[in-house]
């Protein structure tokens, strides 16, 4: 039997933090022009179409596709981690022709080599460009305006599709700023809900495309998603309370608490003699953070010790990396004791699995670090 809190440290499904009933008898059409109002900002933009379907952002990739391209268009996929390449797969299922551009997984989405291909495909047969930006499996950013830098330093009309599953309502997002023309994220990270949600943010460019994309879709088409009652009542009450929530703390300072638990959490487990998967700081995420585990350490034991003993979940290493690293999620409802405690069970998990680690080596680090600092309280009120 398991006594006391369960500790839920995945990258998603996150935290939903406690929320009353208070919306549930409100009609839909009374609820979407104010979704629609407050979800633009997170999502960074004040012209796209805000659409929502019942599922996961596997879903939105899926819808944002079926709509916007054709049989045989040829798009060109940045893969360099689990989900970045599961897109591409999708494409491919889909009947489209993706192109594939490979970086390491550790690394951002390699931007030189789009702009190459870019640059040579002067005939313009890329249709779309999909990025990941934030790779859930390694913990790593790409640098969405870079890419597009390159589409518009070669001219090219290729729409630009992003999955922000990872990042959106945790961390900045441009969307206009960045040219992006389909945005697409899910309900159970940064949104604080439980998974069944898919969001997108559908820009000018991608609602053009639908009208002559002729590729075959049923349940999955732009137009059922804009008609009543297309989405459960209660996932759109979540959402609103979701909303609300990150509206009242204020999204700058949603995005600085972010930025600084990611921070303490990284300093933590450098101390401990850790590495990160994530290759440069610079593109570290601040929503999960991918640890290599020790040679002669089985990062899944470690998971193990932490489920059964501590009632701790963390993150498994996918791909390449199962095994090799396990992934800290620090999104959503979360602040710097919640960051404290990951730290803290991690090192027991792994002295426990055999790791030689100091212990509170990793917690003092974060400490110090959020001491020097404004309190994420502090951060939400000013």
């Amino acid at each position: 039997m398991r006594t006391g809190q369960t500790h839920l440290f995945n990258p998603g499904p996150a935290r939903v933090p406690a929320q009353g009933p208070r919306l549930a008898t409100v009609a839909q059409g009374d609820l979407m022009p104010g979704l629609v109002r407050d979800l633009r900002p997170v999502f960074g933009t004040t012209e796209a179409e805000m659409l929502f379907q019942p599922g996961t952002a596997t879903a939105a990739w899926e819808t944002a596709t079926s709509n916007t391209l054709s049989p045989g268009d040829k798009v060109l996929v940045a893969c360099h981690g689990q989900f970045s390449t599961l897109w591409g797969d999708l494409a491919a299922m889909l009947g489209l022709d993706p192109v594939v551009v490979h970086a390491p997984w550790g690394a951002a989405a390699p931007v030189d080599q789009i702009d190459r291909l870019l640059g040579a495909d002067v005939q313009g047969e890329i249709k779309a460009v999909f990025v990941t930006h934030c790779e859930t499996s390694t913990g790593v950013v790409s640098d969405l305006a870079a890419v597009r830098r390159a589409l518009d330093s070669s001219f090219h009309e290729a729409l630009l599709f992003v999955d922000g599953s990872s990042s959106i309502g945790s961390m900045p997002f441009a969307m206009d700023a960045w040219g992006v023309d389909i945005a697409v994220t899910g309900s159970r990270k940064g949104m604080m809900m439980p998974a069944g949600l898919a969001l997108l943010a559908v820009g000018p460019r991608a609602l053009d495309a639908a009208m002559t994309a002729r590729m075959r879709r049923a349940y999955h088409d732009f137009n059922d998603m804009r008609a009543p009652g297309a989405v459960p009542a209660d996932l759109l009450s979540g959402l609103r309370v979701a909303l609300d929530r990150l509206h009242a703390e204020g999204l700058h300072a949603v995005h600085t608490r972010h930025r600084r638990l990611a921070e303490g959490l990284r300093r933590g487990v450098e101390a401990l003699g850790l590495s990160l998967v994530a290759e440069w700081r610079t593109t570290c995420s601040d929503t999960v953070t991918a640890v290599r585990v020790p040679e002669g350490v089985d990062a899944r034991e470690v998971l193990r010790i932490a489920e059964d003993d501590y009632n701790a979940a963390f993150g498994a290493g996918l791909g390449p990396l199962a095994g090799k690293a396990f992934r800290i999620g620090h999104l959503g409802d979360i602040n710097e004791g919640m960051v404290l405690t990951a730290l803290s069970l991690a090192e027991l998990a792994l002295m426990r699995a055999g790791a030689r680690v100091v212990p509170g080596a990793g917690v003092g680090a974060a400490q110090a670090w959020f001491a020097s600092g404004i309190p994420s309280r502090v951060l939400a009120a000013e």
